[in-house]
């Protein structure tokens, strides 16, 4: 049938009816705006929106020519939602945002002339009847704790890193030498004339490139810098998941520091915790007055350890957020790689629980599926979108395949920490030397499953507080042996396959525990022996930089040989280290008890002229100086399954590394 002509005085009344909606719809607080498209929210809603900084939370923008601010939160279960903000004096009920018309849960809204700098709160009227003013989940910039509210802001940079961010691939690869220096921004350095005040990005970035330059590390990793309210969280419980805290300055000048360590060709990782969040009344907790970003079954949302709420990674909308979040640190801020803290508590509900106190899944057992989708999910986003970028799982659990990529059945990492070299390490460190012959193969066990995961090995910030000690007070004996000690540790650490992270401070080993309110005691440099451990770890990162033996086969077993694991009553330990070229070949040893072993024989798997390149026990390191100062000939005398060898002298608990020489 043919449509029905519609009369002139429909056609007026229509026009007229459109005209007032316009007026209205721009005469009221907020104006009707929107900067999702219906595919925006269909993958918002599917989890598979992976770049909602773009669109949620606060943007500046333009309107019908009016400048102003977009925004746009999630709060499905409100019975309304309000921008609160200075610029209207805080009234809680005169600025309504729109509650989407595709039952997506999102409220939005554009109210104009707001400006970069707004600051902002969203009241939020929710399901159960409570009244709550909120940060924005999505906010770039907060205020300076303890002040709470969210920030108008932007993350435009004029980025001057293209040749790190160019060569990112290469430098960052799994077959390059890895060595992290894990800081925490608050305490790393702080103000000699105002101890009180932590220093801003800027000036870490002042004293903090030198450092890392001069030490060697490859690489620094931030604990969290997302805006956390409770600074001695040391920033893992964290309410502003988008915003850069403000304790140290604007997103930008975290990018200034980012970009001067890129400048110097160290990459940047980041400390990243997707696994729980306090419930402070700001934040994420019970957002639209129900369980929105949490389980509501508290046998699975909430940490008993933390006393935080832990994701509902089952929920599509979650996962979109966290996955975003990812990007958005990698995209926004041109980071290198992301450490994901607490992964095992992510991935078991029974994690630190006893019986009776977790949940399970839909087929009864203790694997939190949701949490396995969501990191498959975010590993292949970020690896998918990003050339040379690392992630690195914090994982203390056996599960199978964390750095198998997701094609094969893993959850798709780059790299995982090494929990169990970290204990049974310390745990025989700790031991008097003359009984380590009880504990020998504590150092040998990490060899049998050393190749089946790509292993960092840490000694984070973890290992120093809480009454743990610092490293240096782990070891055994009187001042001289404790360092000896320590100096063996970390030349052990440096040979084994793997890569590696040190915490600030433990390189010149500090002699108090960390503590997050206190600059580390730079004055300890003034004495030999912290000077001798300071000089130790430079040689150990010039080394394991220069010597492809030390890193080529990161992650294989055709980079280790054993030469000598049973050498119980000595505690005497020699192995190989190895490239893809015989030239490079290492030969280490290592003798963990105070006595010095002269002429002791070690195989040689080439024949030639063999020298020592490094003898932790050298004077420069506050050691002895029992050296290897002449070059080694081999004799034609197989041992320890090589077709030679030489005599060699082993200092007392000292690592001392051969190498064949062309001269």
């Amino acid at each position: 049938m043919p449509k029905k002509k519609q009369t002139h005085l429909e056609t007026t009344s229509k026009a007229v009816q459109s005209a007032a909606n316009a007026f209205e719809k721009y005469q009221s607080p907020v104006w009707q705006h929107s900067l999702l498209t219906d595919f925006d929210v269909s993958l918002f809603l599917l989890g598979k929106h992976f770049k909602l900084y773009e669109k949620m939370g606060a943007h500046l923008c333009t309107v019908n020519g009016v400048d102003g601010v977009y925004f746009a939160v999630w709060a499905p279960n409100a019975q309304k939602v309000y921008v609160m903000a200075n610029f209207n004096g805080w009234n809680r009920e005169s600025h309504l945002l729109f509650n989407r018309w595709d039952e997506s849960g999102i409220w939005e809204g554009f109210i104009p002339h707001l400006k970069k700098g707004e600051v902002y709160k969203y009241f939020v009227k929710g399901f159960d009847g409570s009244e709550v003013e909120k940060s924005d989940p999505y906010a770039l910039h907060a205020e300076h704790p303890p002040r709470k509210a969210s920030i108008v802001w932007d993350t435009d940079y004029a980025w001057k890193d293209k040749a790190w961010m160019n060569k990112r691939e290469k430098k960052n690869a799994l077959d390059q030498p890895i060595s992290v220096y894990e800081v925490h921004l608050g305490s790393w350095q702080r103000d000699p004339a105002d101890p009180e005040r932590v220093l801003s990005y800027g000036e870490v970035a002042a004293a903090l490139v030198p450092y890392v330059l001069e030490m060697g590390f490859t690489h620094v990793e931030f604990l969290p810098v997302m805006e956390y309210p409770y600074y001695p969280s040391w920033g893992y419980q964290v309410t502003g998941y988008y915003a850069a805290s403000s304790r140290h300055g604007s997103p930008q000048d975290l990018m200034f520091l980012i970009e001067e360590l890129h400048k110097n060709n160290i990459a940047v990782i980041l400390d990243w915790v997707p696994s729980h969040f306090p419930g402070d009344s700001n934040g994420l907790y019970h957002f639209d007055g129900t369980h929105l970003y949490e389980h509501s079954d508290m046998r699975k949302g909430f940490h008993p350890d933390w006393k935080s709420y832990i994701f509902n990674y089952d929920r599509n909308e979650v996962r979109s957020f966290l996955i975003s979040n990812a990007m958005f640190w990698l995209d926004k801020y041109h980071l290198d790689g992301l450490r994901v803290d607490a992964v095992a508590s992510m991935l078991y509900f029974d994690f630190s629980r006893q019986e009776g106190e977790y949940g399970t899944n839909e087929y009864g057992g203790t694997e939190n599926l949701g949490a396995v989708k969501f990191l498959k999910d975010m590993n292949e986003a970020v690896y998918g979108n990003f050339k040379g970028i690392q992630t690195i799982a914090e994982e203390s659990s056996t599960y199978d395949g964390v750095t198998r990529p997701v094609f094969a059945g893993g959850l798709g990492f780059g790299m995982k920490w090494m929990m169990g070299w970290m204990n049974d390490t310390l745990k025989y460190f700790k031991q008097d030397p003359l009984s380590r012959k009880h504990h020998h193969h504590q150092l040998t066990f990490s060899l049998t499953y050393a190749f089946t995961e790509n292993f960092m090995l840490p000694l984070s910030h973890d290992e120093v507080v809480h009454g743990k000690s610092p490293m240096i007070y782990k070891m055994p004996g009187d001042e001289w042996q404790k360092f000896a000690n320590l100096r063996a540790l970390y030349a052990y650490m440096f040979t084994h396959p793997g890569t590696k992270l040190l915490f600030m401070g433990d390189e010149f080993a500090q002699t108090s525990e960390w503590n997050c309110f206190e600059s580390l005691n730079w004055d300890l440099l003034k004495y030999a022996p912290h000077k001798g451990m300071q000089n130790v770890v430079k040689k150990l990162n010039e080394l394991y930089r220069s010597e492809a033996a030390l890193y080529h086969f990161n992650f294989s077993n055709e980079g280790f040989e054993w030469q000598e694991a049973d050498d119980v009553n000595q505690s005497i330990y020699v192995y190989q280290r190895r490239s893809n070229k015989a030239k490079d070949t290492l030969v280490i040893a290592i003798n963990l008890t105070p006595v010095f072993r002269q002429h002791y024989r070690i195989g040689i798997p080439v024949k030639g002229k063999w020298q020592e390149i490094f003898n932790s026990d050298a004077e420069e390191f506050y050691g002895s100086g029992k050296l290897n100062a002449e070059v080694k000939t081999t004799e034609n005398i197989a041992h320890q399954h090589q077709k030679q060898s030489i005599m060699v002298d082993l200092p007392p608990m000292a690592v001392t590394i051969f190498k064949r020489t062309v001269k």
